[in-house]
């Protein structure tokens, strides 16, 4: 099958590459488990030393990588360097922390010795989104690779050039042969992979519903899964907060990639003595931002990545428009080449209207009004997404206190939803299952496996 590529930014077409066959992409997943069985019994100390040298090779191509990500799927060349950057510092936080982090552990039983010694599981399918093509594929082999595994990466249709520099990457910085291997397939060559012996675990990030469907085909062949999906992620501005500060971090946290990301902010849940001056203020942030070419260092909104997302995110302002909803700033596609949809500010917002009840893709922030703690709570759980949740107040412990009732895998006060590799990441309810980043990540696709020596009876 023949895939088309387009720029985004243009809605031009840029190229195209041919799916592999079911049987090439087996014989790929095969070298990766020969692969896997030499590298998992390479010391520890040397599996620490290659990732550690992968964050000099992803500086060393920084610039490269970054044009090939604003080209391909639309980020903002400034945006697309932090990406590049952050699995750099991905790799040195799991080189640092690799001795620490899978080390045995002593237990006290019955026995002689009780060791909990954790070993690879094998070969690890990846099965990767385009929003973040760097970064969500080395925030998932990163791990995987230093706990003793091998991977067949199967990235997003759309970023074809970043696949491949993903794979080249490794092999530049001296890992084995076919470790880490990049297939082009179709979703029924993936489930056909999912299911064969040769595939040991599976991770996922993406939609909730490619999540359930792969999980679901994983889980007849008794795969581990690990899923990170989607999010509707509450924005909390209690009536104490600083609303130029909640302001500025509410555009930052709503059009980071164009508002195309699972941990935007994309609920804007406000204290209503505070809410008529902060949407009016963020109105004011929104309209000012440069929406453009990604390649120009000025633009700070890019383009959606595709007019079916755009499409989507037009139909979802239209309907709550229709419901009423009002437009403070944007609301609709600009009249240029290209994918780009105007910074959006929507408030009268209720619970009902699509914006609230759906996860919005593309730079478009709902305001919800709402009465105190104990409301604006209610309002942030009232979702099937349980990804990230923010809290802004000058009364940090007031913050902690909101931020524990909310269910979600992760939550802030006074800072926007973020990932970093020392703290776990994932989500409750529909946004996933298991975690990545942080030992906890490092974890997930290993085996626990408990060791005991005793004397002769």
């Amino acid at each position: 099958m023949r895939v088309e590529t387009v720029d985004p930014a243009t809605g031009r077409a840029t190229g195209y590459y041919e799916t592999m066959p079911d049987e090439e992409v087996l014989a790929v997943a095969a070298r990766v488990k020969g692969a896997q069985r030499a590298w998992r019994d390479a010391p520890l100390e040397e599996r620490a030393g290659r990732i550690g040298h992968l964050a000099a090779v992803l500086r060393a191509r920084l610039e490269d990588h970054a044009r090939l990500i604003a080209r391909e799927m639309g980020k903002p060349i400034v945006e697309a360097r932090a990406e590049v950057e952050k699995c750099a510092w991905l790799c040195e936080v799991y080189a640092g922390n690799a001795a620490a982090w899978l080390a045995e552990e002593s237990v006290s039983a019955d026995g002689r010795r009780h060791v909990v010694a954790l070993e690879p599981l094998g070969v690890v399918l990846s099965v990767m989104p385009w929003n973040f093509p760097f970064w969500q594929a080395f925030r998932f082999a990163v791990p995987a690779v230093l706990a003793g595994n091998g991977v067949v990466l199967k990235h997003a249709s759309n970023v074809p050039g970043c696949a491949r520099a993903i794979e080249g990457a490794f092999a530049d910085a001296a890992f084995p042969r076919h470790l880490l291997r990049t297939v082009f397939a179709d979703h029924a060559s993936v489930a056909r992979l999912a299911m064969d012996d040769l595939i040991a675990g599976v991770s996922l990030t993406g939609s909730t519903e490619a999540g359930a469907r792969l999980a679901e085909t994983a889980g007849r062949a008794l795969k581990k899964v690990v899923l990170e999906l989607g999010g509707s992620d509450p924005f909390i501005v209690l009536d104490d907060a600083d609303i130029e500060i909640a302001a500025r971090n509410a555009v930052k946290g709503r059009t980071l990639n164009a508002g195309q990301s699972c941990i935007a902010a994309k609920r804007f849940i406000v204290a209503r003595p505070l809410a008529a001056e902060f949407t009016a203020r963020l109105g004011e942030l929104m309209a000012a931002l440069a929406v453009g070419d990604p390649l120009d260092e000025r633009t700070q909104v890019g383009p959606l990545v595709s007019g079916t997302a755009l499409a989507e995110v037009a139909a979802q302002v239209e309907d709550s428009v229709a419901l009423g909803a009002r437009v403070v700033t944007g609301g609709g596609r600009l009249e240029r080449p290209g994918f780009f949809f105007a910074p959006t500010v929507l408030s009268e917002v209720t619970p009902q209207m699509r914006v609230a009840r759906e996860e919005v893709f593309g730079p478009v922030a709902p305001v919800i009004v709402v009465d105190g703690d104990a409301e604006a709570v209610a309002a942030a759980n009232a979702t099937e997404f349980g990804l990230g949740a923010s809290v802004w107040t000058r009364d940090l412990a007031r913050g902690e206190r909101v931020a524990r009732r909310i269910e979600a895998g992760a939550t802030f006060v006074n800072s926007i939803v973020k990932s970093d590799p020392r703290m776990p990441f994932g989500g409750v309810k529909k946004s996933g299952i298991g975690r990545e980043l942080s030992h906890y990540g490092l974890r997930e696709f290993v085996n626990v496996k408990g060791i005991s020596v005793y004397d002769h009876a």
